[in-house]
């Protein structure tokens, strides 16, 4: 029987996202292979985690596709974007948590990639008027990261209606979390 090998990393994903300390043979089982099947196609945790981030990578570079960062104001693209990457988010926030794929020279470059594309829709929003020229474009978009990565999280654990993801992060993110005094 032939193995599905978009099968497979979506079902490892799928469990290391609510468990990232799963051993092989859990993510063997949750994609319905044996451990020798599994280890097969991927040598260690090791290649499943870089097999993983080539998947969180298209993902990401998929979403930032279908949010059109150029179209519209720039609080509009970041919305988007935040909407088309929430079915990713829970691989990503498990990659994020992966040191090792931010180590040294090895680092993917699909990650520098997709950093340009985001710094450059806030630097677009900066230039427009938009978002606070105070902050970095690199200091946000990490902030960006850091607040899916949470997102997800707390969606996952169900501290958040997932109906709320997009909201509390473009929210957060934009206006800070000072309260607003009316007028």
């Amino acid at each position: 029987m032939a193995v599905d090998r978009d099968h497979v990393l979506r079902s490892a994903a799928a469990l290391l996202t609510r468990k990232s300390t799963a051993t092989m043979e859990e993510v063997a089982k949750a994609a319905g292979i044996s451990r020798a099947t599994l280890h097969r196609h991927f040598a260690g945790r090791d290649a499943l985690v870089r097999a993983l981030e080539g998947l969180g990578i298209a993902e990401c570079e998929a979403a930032l596709d279908a949010a059109r960062l150029d179209d519209g104001s720039a609080r509009e693209a970041l919305r988007r974007l935040v909407t088309e990457a929430e079915p990713a988010a829970g691989l990503l926030a498990f990659l994020y948590s992966e040191n090792q794929l931010f180590e040294g020279e090895e680092q993917n470059e699909g990650w520098a990639r997709i950093d340009a594309r985001i710094a450059a829709l806030f630097r677009r929003g900066q230039a427009s008027g938009e978002f606070r020229i105070d902050l970095t474009p690199a200091w946000l978009t990490d902030a960006l990261y850091g607040l899916m990565a949470s997102g997800a999280w707390a969606v996952a654990e169900g501290r958040v209606a997932a109906k709320d993801f997009t909201y509390m992060i473009v929210e957060l993110l934009l206006g800070g979390a000072l309260r607003r005094e009316e007028p």
